[in-house]
């Protein structure tokens, strides 16, 4: 089985590319393979691009674990993906995120933690399932989507599982912008590109006093919640 997360340079860029061949599940390998990339990216101070498969950005935490591993191995599971959302939303480069399809559940999470989100237009689907699925949404999702969506879809996007194409993503906050499928990877180069040329300093300190207040709470809430989310 080839490698989950393959890395290149392009430049100030690095790409970060998730492909398990399937739907991109996010289950502990994937997430200690996407960690060990943003180690090495940070030590090559890089910006990062974060794409999908074509058709498939990520459907969300994965299923088995979540569901044959028992409340404890469930609990680990969406507080690592917590954590890595905090790291991303906190790497010290720009992040730009290729949504190369679906982004569902966690995958749309991610989405939020991100500075720049291209998506491709198609017939993909994006939102929180949660609550649809009999889960309470985390405090860490409901505050990561805080920062990014729309008022008018906060409550939509969150409590009810309102789900969106890419257009409508757009209009909600999920996506910055929408291209055909062909031109997500160039595109959200291009603007990776754009962003790393910024002055570095003044962007993370800057980006860290909009998201420091809610990347706090997150940290502050985290252990609890999820406790009460998985008991056992």
């Amino acid at each position: 089985m080839s490698e989950p997360v393959t890395v290149e340079s392009s430049g100030d860029v690095a790409i970060l590319r998730l492909d398990d061949g399937k739907v991109n599940a996010l289950s502990p390998s994937v997430f200690e393979a996407l960690s060990a990339a943003l180690d090495r990216v940070e030590q090559a101070d890089q910006a990062v691009l974060l794409a999908g498969r074509p058709g498939q950005f990520s459907a969300g935490f994965h299923l088995g674990v979540m569901r044959d591993g028992g409340p404890g191995a469930a609990r680990a599971l969406v507080t690592e993906g917590a954590r890595f959302a905090v790291r991303l939303a906190r790497h010290p480069a720009p992040v730009v995120i290729g949504c190369t399809g679906h982004a569902l559940a966690m995958g749309a999470v991610l989405l939020m933690a991100a500075d720049s989100r291209i998506g491709a237009r198609g017939d993909f689907k994006i939102g929180f399932n949660e609550v649809a699925i009999g889960l309470a949404t985390p405090v860490f999702l409901v505050e990561l989507a805080r920062g990014r969506l729309s008022n008018r879809h906060f409550l939509r996007a969150t409590v009810q599982a309102e789900g969106y194409d890419p257009d409508g993503a757009v209009d909600a906050g999920f996506l910055d912008r929408v291209v055909a499928p062909e031109r997500v990877l160039a595109e959200a180069l291009a603007e990776a590109e754009r962003l790393a040329k910024l002055p570095r300093a003044a962007y993370v300190r800057t980006r860290k006093a909009l998201r420091h207040r809610q990347l706090a709470e997150i940290e502050a809430t985290l252990e609890a919640d999820l406790a009460g989310a998985f008991p056992g």
